[in-house]
Formats: C-alpha cells, sequence, structure tokens
C-alpha cells in the first residue's frame, strides 16, 4: 500500500498536478483500497482542519506583510547606503556591500525571494554603474539571497518547526551563526573574483564619495530606522518578551510605522494592497501545510519514519555517511521542488532517522534549510534566476554558469555547518 501511495503521489507530481492535489490524493488513496484503514474520510478532515489552528503559521504572513512593506519603503537603500560608506572603498566593497545588505534584509524579511527581489532591484543598477559584469552581479544577489530563508525570522523554519513539533524559537537562534558564516564565504569569493578580474576603482570611489559628501552622520541618521529593524524582531524573541508570531505582529507595526512617518515612502491607500498580496501568497502555503498534515498522518501510520529509519541505520555505516547522503539528496530536491514544499514533506520523516544517529532537530532543520537554499539557485527551479534574469536582460540559463564559483563557496559554508554541530547550537 506504501508503493501505490507514494506511487500515485510522484506520479500526480509529473503529469503537472500542483503539489497540494497530489498530497490530498495521496493521503486518500488507503481508505479507498481498505475502509477499515485508521485514516478514514473523517480523522484526515480532522488532520487538515488542526493544521489550520496552529499560532506559529500566523507568523508567515505577518512576515510577508512587513517585509513587503519594508521592500517597498526603500529599506534596502538605506541599508546598501550604510555599508557602502564603510567598506565601499575596500577591495570587492561594493559587492561585498550586496551580501551584507542581503544578510540584513534578510532579517527583515523572512524570504529570498522578497530578498532577491528587493535588494536585486536597487543593487543591480548600481553594480552595473560601477563597471561589473552583469552576470557576476546577478550572481552574487541570486546566491547571497538565500540568506534570508537562513538568518531569522525565516518563513522555512516556521515551515520545519511545525510539522517536526520542533521550537521555532530556538530555530531562530540557531540560524544566525550558519547565516553569518554563509555571508563570510560569500565575501570571501567576492574578493576573490575581484582581485582576478580587478575593478574601475575611479568610479567606486567616485560613487563612495558621493555617499560619504551627504555626511556619515545623515546616511546614519537615515538608515538607523532599517537597522533597528532586525534588532526589535530578534531581541524581543530571544529576550522573551514576545514570541515569534508575536514578533511578526510588532515588526507589521514596525514596517508602518517608518514607512508612513519616517521614510513617508507609502501611503495608507498603499496599506489595502500589501495586505491582499501578503494573504495571497500566504494561500498556498497555508493549503499546502494543512493537505501535508493529512499526507504526514497516513505517513506515519504507514509507519514510513520508522521504515526509514531503519533503513538508514542499515544503510549507513556512521553519522558522517548519513549526513553526507541527506545532503547529496537534498541538494538535489532543491533543484526540483519548491523550498516549502519540500521541507512539510520531507522534515516529518527524516528527522527521526536524524534522531537514531543523535542528531539534534534544530541542527538538521539548519542543514535542510541551507541544502534548500542552495536549491533556490540551482536549475531547473531556481526561483531566484528566474526572478534576477530579467533585471540584466538575460535568460536564467545564462546566470547559471556565473553562479557555480558562489555556489562553490555556499557548499564550504554548507559543510561546515553539517559537520560542525556547535555553529547551529551555540546559541539555543
Amino acid at each position: 500500500m506504501l508503493g501505490l501511495v507514494l506511487g500515485v503521489f510522484f506520479v500526480l507530481m509529473f503529469l503537472g498536478i500542483p503539489i497540494c492535489g497530489a498530497m490530498i490524493v495521496g493521503a486518500f488513496v488507503p481508505y479507498w483500497l481498505d475502509g477499515s484503514f485508521t485514516a478514514n474520510m473523517n480523522v484526515l478532515l480532522r488532520s487538515i482542519l488542526s493544521a489550520t489552528d496552529s499560532t506559529p503559521t500566523l507568523a508567515i504572513p505577518l512576515f510577508m506583510l512587513s517585509g513587503a512593506i519594508m521592500a517597498n519603503g526603500g529599506i534596502s537603500e538605506k541599508l546598501f547606503d550604510i555599508f557602502a560608506v564603510f567598506i565601499g572603498k575596500m577591495r570587492a566593497g561594493m559587492p561585498c556591500d550586496v551580501v551584507v545588505t542581503c544578510l540584513f534584509f534578510g532579517a527583515i524579511s523572512g524570504s529570498g525571494a522578497a530578498t532577491c527581489a528587493a535588494v536585486g532591484a536597487m543593487c543591480i543598477p548600481v553594480l552595473l554603474d560601477l563597471g561589473y559584469d552583469k552576470l557576476f552581479a546577478a550572481a552574487i544577489v541570486a546566491t547571497a539571497s538565500g540568506l534570508g530563508i537562513i538568518i531569522p525570522p525565516s518563513t522555512p523554519f516556521i515551515m520545519y518547526g511545525v510539522p517536526t513539533g520542533t521550537s521555532v524559537g530556538d530555530m531562530f537562534k540557531a540560524g544566525i551563526i550558519p547565516g553569518i558564516l554563509i555571508a563570510f564565504c560569500l565575501i570571501l569569493y567576492c574578493i576573490l573574483y575581484c582581485t582576478r578580474h580587478g575593478e574601475d576603482r575611479e568610479k567606486i570611489d567616485t560613487k563612495v564619495d558621493n555617499l560619504r559628501a551627504q555626511g556619515i552622520f545623515h546616511i546614519l541618521k537615515e538608515g538607523i530606522w532599517a537597522l533597528l529593524t532586525p534588532v526589535i524582531i530578534l531581541g524581543g524573541i530571544y529576550s522573551g518578551i514576545v514570541t515569534p508570531t508575536e514578533a511578526a505582529c510588532v515588526s507589521v507595526f514596525y514596517a508602518l510605522f517608518v514607512s508612513l512617518f519616517i521614510y513617508k515612502t507609502m501611503k495608507f491607500s498603499d496599506l489595502f494592497t500589501f495586505m491582499k498580496n501578503a494573504v495571497s501568497s500566504y494561500a498556498g502555503i497555508c493549503v499546502m501545510l494543512c493537505f501535508a498534515a493529512a499526507f504526514s498522518r497516513v505517513i506515519t501510520l504507514l509507519n514510513v519514519p520508522t521504515l526509514v529509519a531503519n533503513f538508514v541505520v542499515e544503510n549507513c555505516s556512521s553519522r558522517f555517511v548519513f549526513l553526507m547522503a541527506v545532503n547529496i539528496a537534498m541538494l538535489i530536491m532543491g533543484m526540483f521542488m519548491d523550498t516549502s514544499a519540500a521541507l512539510v514533506i520531507l522534515a516529518p520523516i527524516m528527522v527521526k532517522s536524524a534522531a537514531v544517529f543523535g542528531i539534534s532537530a534544530v541542527q538538521f532543520g539548519i542543514i535542510l534549510t541551507v541544502d534548500l537554499a542552495l536549491g533556490m539557485v540551482s536549475p531547473p527551479v531556481g526561483i531566484s534566476l528566474f526572478i534576477i534574469a530579467p533585471m540584466i536582460g538575460e535568460k536564467s540559463s545564462a546566470i547559471t554558469k556565473a553562479v557555480l564559483g558562489p555556489i562553490f563557496f555556499f557548499i564550504i559554508a554548507l559543510l561546515l555547518i553539517t559537520f560542525i554541530p556547535a555553529i547551529s547550537m551555540c546559541l539555543v
């Protein structure tokens, strides 16, 4: 019966059926074949409805809303200017500025796609004006935007924590150091690239001098509200003042206050559009989470997690082999599946296998998320490539070769995160 459930699921996906439809049809297969199966119609419907009654999932649309407001409120530009003033004249300073901007904007939006769109739209024209190769510029933004789902607050962390029962707050804490490590590796790549290919120092120095001419104090005064955003969100969570969901609500009101009254980059009449877009974006995720709950219930009743755990123990001789196998499998999966879909389907099954080798559910969640962040810049799905390609007037396939360099350094960070648990767990 298990083979039939999985067979139906994958065949429907192959035929182009939305993953939600594939999951719910697969979930009903055992009951249709055997009326005495525990997961009958009532049980599955209760699983679907109970999945909506989850406080942590409320944080997803709220972070989406605050991220959209911040993106349209010019936050990415303020962040870029601050870092450009201080590091712009260093070797590879401007590309490194892009990476740092993605790092901070990821701590605002919680979304890789939002980070790619917001930072790319502002930074790519600047890099091109400064003489950088357009494929290099696009590759850096596309790869660094993966920090948006690793640096907390992160939507995938919530989607991992809910079905696996892992603390979302702990996931947020665990994502900080890995995110900084990945940013450092990408900065190293930028320095090596610019050392080899050179830079137009005259244009770069002129750009930085023009910014500094405004006065460093003026730039800081304009950007301090943007810099305070991650401090308020993460500080509230880690101090215990607010839960992740409450922090998401605070971030919305803070984003509104800054955009409406400080930067004055939006009007009250724009708010309805932002709210509608946030709800529209969350609707698909919500449906997928609900149907995934029913699908996971059936998978559990069919004893799949135990079977997978036993198979892993029998065929993986050590923790090292298991983690390498997981990384390879998830990197491949990330090339073909959406990040959210991969997490809600695979995480509940694989987390039990990780426990067999003494791997913390929190660290395992970080590993899976970093794997899938790489999938965001890997064809054929590679959503970041599709977002960034129109900004340089190229097809997404043209950027594929350019992202290989930053991906290599991203993988170095992934291996360090995988095999040095302290990187993820030191703040938990």
